[in-house]
Order: structure tokens, then sequence, then C-alpha cells
């Protein structure tokens, strides 16, 4: 089923729209997006600049950047995007850094149209602590417009992030595995030991950097 403006329109009053992406990986930090366009609109973009619009995970790394820029600049789309760092995510555990990104990102579209009365669509299981009234979504990014939007927008600022996290800290890989723990990642850690980006209250993080410890302290 493709996406459309469905839910959107269960609303009274302007939706936006909020996903999340970079839960899972061993580095880098969470990143959340919030869209806000009118549902007739919307309709009238997924027929023009914005047919293709999807959940992220099922687009190829190109089609999301261009999808990601015809977002961007379509007039009449709201949007943000804001993260919580590797820092954050070890200090507040990865689900309370999550809601907190996606509570900036919801509140920097609210400050961009501070007249409208908004109510935020968010995929997947409900979110605590968001400036406005919200619904959830299961599997909200391949069902509604905006939610499928704001996955595509953090998606690819959190690769955007990736590839600068490469060139600061080459040997990692980072702009192969985006983070995540593959096995080149693993080995990469288990050699040069974790990087400021990397997310130390992760198990595989915390088993290397626990080993290290054990290292320095024998005789």
């Amino acid at each position: 089923m493709a996406v459309s403006t469905r839910y959107e329109r269960l609303f009274d009053g302007p939706v936006i729209g909020i996903d999340e992406a970079g839960r899972g990986p061993l580095a880098g930090g969470v990143f959340a997006a919030a869209v806000s366009v009118d549902p007739d609109l919307a309709d009238e973009l997924l027929a023009g600049s914005w047919k293709g619009v999807d959940d992220s995970k099922k687009l190829s790394p190109a089609r999301r950047v261009r999808l990601a820029e015809a977002i961007r600049s379509a007039d009449g789309c709201i949007w943000a995007v804001a993260s919580a760092s590797a820092a954050e995510i070890d200090e507040l555990n990865i689900l309370n850094a999550t809601h907190l990104a996606m509570r900036r990102a919801a509140e920097a579209v609210m400050r961009k149209a501070p007249s409208a009365d908004f109510s935020i669509l968010v995929d997947g299981l409900p979110v605590k602590g968001l400036p406005v009234p919200s619904k959830n979504l299961v599997k909200g990014d391949s069902k509604s417009v905006l939610v499928a939007a704001a996955s595509i927008l953090a998606k690819t600022a959190r690769d955007a992030e990736c590839e600068k996290m490469d060139a600061l800290y080459p040997g990692y890989g980072f702009a192969r595995h985006k983070g995540y723990p593959t096995k080149a990642h693993m080995e990469a850690v288990a050699k040069l030991g974790p990087c400021p980006e990397h997310r130390r209250t992760f198990g595989p993080v915390a088993a290397i950097i626990e080993r290290d410890c054990g290292k320095e302290g024998d005789i």
C-alpha cells in the first residue's frame, strides 16, 4: 500500500509527521525529522516531485537523497531535523535520547509557524513529552506521507553525519557501515578502540572498553 494523506486527514488542523533514524548503530547521534504539509498540497506533491516518497528503508541511497532535496525545497513544506548526540544517548539511554531528538525536531517546526495549532503523528510506539497532542502509527513510515517524508530526512541527515565521522575518525569505516555493528566495524573498534562518537553504554563497545581497562590493569 502506497503512502497517502489518509492519516493526516484524521486530525483537525495542521499535522507534523515525525520519524527517527539511528537507534541501532554503535556510534553517532540519533536523528529525528519533523515535516508538516497541508494534505491537499501533499497529494499534489505525491503526484509530482514527491512521487516515490516511502519508508526510507525501502529506497536506494541515491533516491533518498533526491527525495530529501524535493522535500526540503517544496513550497509550503515546513520541516526540521534534530538529533541527540552519542554522549546524550549514553546519559539518557537510547529511548529517551530518541524522544529528545523528536521533541527538538517538533519544536523547531513549531517555531517556524508559531500561530499554527499543530498535532503530531509519530512513527511506531507512543512518545512521551512531545510539545503538542500526538498519535502514534505503527509502521507509519510506510503509511503516512508526512512520516515517510520525515523518515527520509532523518536517514539522509544521519548518513551525512556518518560521512563527516568517516573523515574525522579514519579507519572505522563509518561511511560504509554507518555505525552499525558489522564485522568490519567491530574489528576496527577492537583494533583502534572506541572513538569519541562511539556509544559507550552499548554492549559491544562497553565490552571492548572493559577489555582495554583489564589490559591496563595487567602486570
